[in-house]
């Protein structure tokens, strides 16, 4: 694709990325045909060929050019971020980086209106902080009706408990772990189980309660910067512990991980912190990068349950670990379902649950057609978004799949 950048803009290191994403692209469409929105809405500008186009218009274009930012707004905002068209791509396109740079451009040249900016604002409030978070849950649990629809529909049944930790210093193989934000309020038992299963390996796992939100809702929400002070945070938390041995970080949400494993290249261009975030992402572990490469034969389980795998966008695009939990699981020997249409996203996306409603809940419905199909007895993920928007159904119960392993281990 070409562009037409001035010499000036050609200076600038966002241009600089953008015009490489751009002229990677040769408009073959393939993106278009495995594109969920493109799928569902028909219109070129929600497929990601339509809004690569968008956004180099808006990158080539003045600064008061607010015809152009409205309209790459809509359709930007509809965009799962599911990067189902990165695995598709035969050119190698690196559509989040463009997208990253065309949201922020629009924030930048064309504020939000007011209600959206403080709609935003209140889900970075009371998402990012756990100790909020589980407070705000608990009040809206207890007053169900009067939490606004759009939220009610997100409220979850009681999670299961957590349980008993094995100790942190067990074993000379030691791990660090993200707690997550909202993970330890929605599903705490989670990461009790990771740390239980990890413990049967032989591996001892460290929460550091320091390291807070990985920042990824902060970023897709477009308060870019706040996310990467969120970044540096997290590094700080997590670095005397790197040297003090810890072979790994591991995430039990793959949103996180995809993210955390994106700090060396978002945190590139600051001098005080780009070496560490280098080593931090690829210190970075999904759980099930753990377990593929554990003696799983040491596992015992009481049965084979039948069970249908909804793999997230961040694990099977984002990570390019498509499979290895369902391969995880079956040498375990569970029973797993035929799931068609695998590789389309279930409409969670972060907060895209919330802010695109409709869209989201068309493709929920549409994910929970294809894992039930087989009549599974339960659905499992790798994504505390995916596991809330999915059973906010209230079809076939979700739960996290270490949680199922740990439950059905002799």
């Amino acid at each position: 694709m070409q562009t037409h950048f001035s010499d000036a803009d050609r200076q600038k290191p966002h241009i600089q990325e953008a015009d490489e994403v751009l002229r990677a692209c040769v408009h073959c469409g393939f993106c278009n045909a495995t594109c969920p929105t493109y799928q569902l809405l028909g219109d070129e500008r929600d497929g990601p060929r339509g809004r690569i186009y968008l956004m180099k218009e808006l990158l080539e274009s003045p600064d008061d050019d607010n015809v152009t930012t409205e309209e790459t707004r809509l359709h930007l905002d509809r965009c799962l971020t599911c990067l189902n068209c990165e695995t598709t791509c035969p050119s190698g396109v690196e559509y989040h980086k463009l997208l990253n740079i065309g949201r922020a451009e629009i924030e930048r040249r064309a504020p939000r209106p007011a209600a959206e900016r403080l709609m935003r604002y209140g889900l970075r409030r009371m998402l990012v902080n756990p100790a909020r978070f589980q407070a705000l849950l608990r009040l809206g649990q207890t007053f169900t009706p009067l939490v606004p629809g759009t939220l009610r529909d997100k409220m979850p049944p009681a999670p299961v408990d957590a349980g008993q930790r094995p100790a942190a210093d067990r074993h000379s193989r030691r791990v660090l772990m993200l707690e997550g934000c909202v993970q330890p309020a929605l599903s705490p038992n989670t990461n009790a189980a990771t740390a239980r299963v990890l413990d049967r390996l032989g591996i001892s796992v460290t929460p550091v309660t320091e390291a807070g939100c990985c920042g990824a809702i902060d970023f897709h929400l477009n308060a870019q910067e706040q996310a990467r002070e969120r970044m540096r945070a997290n590094i700080d938390a997590w670095w005397p512990y790197v040297e003090q041995g810890a072979e790994a970080i591991v995430q039990t949400a793959s949103g996180c991980g995809a993210f955390v494993k994106d700090y060396g290249d978002m945190l590139k261009h600051d001098p005080a912190y780009a070496d560490r975030a280098q080593t931090i992402s690829h210190m970075a572990r999904d759980l099930v990068e753990v377990l593929r490469d554990a003696p799983l034969d040491q596992l015992t389980l009481k049965d084979d349950r039948h069970l249908a795998f909804q793999c997230p966008c961040t694990l099977q695009h984002a990570q390019q670990l498509g499979g290895a939990v369902e391969n995880v699981l079956s040498t375990l020997g569970f029973s797993l379902a035929p799931v068609r249409d695998a590789h389309l996203c279930c409409g969670s996306a972060g907060t895209y649950a919330i802010t695109q409603p409709g869209l989201a809940n068309q493709l929920r419905d549409q994910k929970l057609d294809a894992l039930e199909a087989d009549n599974p007895e339960l659905i499992v993920t790798a994504n505390i978004g995916c596991q809330t928007h999915l059973a906010g159904a209230n079809r076939t119960p979700v739960r996290h799949w270490i949680e199922v392993v740990d439950d059905t281990l002799v």
